[in-house]
Formats: C-alpha cells, structure tokens, sequence
C-alpha cells in the first residue's frame, strides 16, 4: 500500500487552503474539501469557500455540492469522501484532505465507531422528552448517563450542547444500550487503503487572532450582510447554526446592531478557533508546521514519510 492522504488541519484562518493548493501542485493531486459548511452552494461568503481562481488552480471535491435543505451527515461525506479517493488513487498515489472539521477529519482518516441498535420506543421516548421539556433535558440525561462525555464536550466543543439532535442520539444510546456513549467511542475500526500524512498548521494567539478579524472583516465587505439576509427566512435549519450568520441573524430579529453583530462573528469565531485547536492537539500524529512555513519545508518531510 503506497497510497497517501496528505491531510491539511488547523484553526480558521490560518491558511489551509493556500497550503492545500501549493501541495496539491507539487504532487499533481486532487483536493478532498471536509470542512462541513462548505458543501452547502447557499454558503458561500460566510464560510470562506476557495476563490474562483484557488478553485481553478488545482481540482477541487464537495466544495458548494450540496443544499442547505439536503439531510446531509457525516457519514454520508464518509461513504462519499473514500469513493472519491478509491477514484483518484486510481491515477495517483497521493490526494490532498483539507478542513478544520475534526469530526469530518477523522470520519475519513479513521471512521466511525459502531452503535448498538437502540429500541425504536427509547427513540420516541427521548423525542418526545425533548419537545416537551426542552434541550435543558437532553443535557440533564447527558450528564446523569455519560458525565465524562458531558465534561470532555463541555470543555473542547460546547456548541455540541446546544444540538438537539446530536444530544438525542448520544441520550438515546446511553438509555437505551444501558452504558454510557463514549464508551463505544475509539473502538478498533475499518482499515483505509491509504495512509494519511497529517500537516497541521499553528501561529501564535496573537497572530491568529489577528488574522480572524481581518478575515470577518473582508466578508463584511464583499457582502456577508447581505448573504445572511437573503438565508434569513430559512435561519433555523441546522446548515445556518454557524458562526458568522448566527449572529446577523440576531441584528435582523432587532436584538442587537450591526456593529455588535460583527464583533461577536469575530469574538465567536475566535472561539471556535480555539476549540480547534484543541482538538487537534489531542490528535496523535500530527506535523506541525508555523503558518509561515514555506511550502518546500512541508514537502520535504512529506518526502521523508513517504519515502523514507
């Protein structure tokens, strides 16, 4: 097996995508898009989806490919994503994995771990709890079924506590299995055909955070105002719960101004980045690389691995 994923992470903004294309080049390779809200063709500034001539220097996959209104999960992009590698390792022993997706990420890299079948009346049960007492419920039966899940997701992805249909499911596994849902987490998984070579990039707080604003900024001025405006009516479907369109929807409803709405994007983002970071982190074999990095250094070492 000599095929290789050449595997791009990081925190928003720290240049992914300029790295990707650069190593895309040089190994004559195709790019696999993971980051989860930039399949969706109604999202297109607010996620900082590749510009027309990044798309056009090398050949670009699950970039803007789906609808907002498409049931889309993780596990669909798995099938699709290790279809689509089969395909380009057909022509060449390398393509490049770019995102800052850990859960997208890892689908890919390593899959998903297998559930017990719960009881279609624990589904229902759980269900119903919720629309009756609300989420404060599903994070109440999240602590009393799997209290090392709740602290682990409190401290490294918080936004998770307020998915409604990601806390049914790890509910509905707990009640309905009778153990806890992380406990069927990291189990022995289906090997890949590939093997991943993992580049991470970092920068220091201050420069990172640096870059975010500046980010927030420009797509304020090539029309996020506008983008999420023309969303507004459709806000509540899981696609929009992203930083960078939340918060305008909250100026639209009145609550807030403008100007406070940009500095939550940015305050939030800032936030988000930091999670990332911290899940990548706990991510065993990664290279990691200064965002200034220059590209020849990065492909040295990927020479090394590959060719040792």
């Amino acid at each position: 097996m000599r095929k290789f994923l050449i595997t791009v992470v990081g925190p928003t903004a720290i240049g992914k995508t300029a790295l990707s294309i650069k190593l895309a080049n040089q190994f004559k390779a195709e790019i696999i898009s993971c980051d989860s809200r930039q399949f969706f063709k109604e999202m297109n500034i607010g996620t900082a989806v590749p510009s027309s001539e990044e798309l056009q220097s090398a050949p670009h996959h699950f970039i803007r490919n789906k609808s907002i209104f498409d049931n889309y999960t993780v596990g669909d992009f798995e099938k699709e994503a290790l279809l689509q590698l089969d395909d380009l390792f057909q022509n060449n022993d390398y393509a490049v994995l770019v995102g800052g997706s850990g859960l997208y990420v890892n689908a890919v890299l390593k899959g998903f771990d297998t559930f017990p079948a719960i009881d279609s009346e624990v589904r229902e049960e759980v269900k119903e709890q919720y629309e009756l007492k609300g989420i404060s419920y599903l994070v109440q039966k999240l602590q009393e079924t799997d209290p090392d899940y709740y602290h682990f997701l409190l401290e490294t992805n918080p936004q998770t506590l307020q998915n409604p249909q990601r806390l049914m499911r790890f509910v509905e596994v707990g009640l309905g299995s009778g153990k806890p849902y992380s406990s069927f987490l990291n189990q022995e998984k289906v090997g890949r055909n590939f093997i991943p070579i993992i580049i991470g990039l970092e920068a220091n707080r201050e420069a990172l955070y640096d870059r975010i604003n500046r980010r927030v900024d420009i797509m304020i001025a090539e029309g996020l105002v506008e983008e999420a405006k023309n969303l507004y009516e459709n806000k509540n479907l899981n696609a929009l719960q992203t930083v960078g369109y939340r918060e305008l929807f909250d100026y639209f409803d009145g609550n807030i101004s403008l100007e406070f709405a940009i500095e939550e994007i940015k305050k939030n983002t800032r936030r988000f980045a930091k999670r990332q970071m911290t899940w990548f982190k706990r991510t065993e074999n990664i290279h990691w690389f200064a965002y200034q990095t220059d590209v020849e250094e990065i492909v040295k070492l990927i020479n090394s691995v590959a060719c040792p």
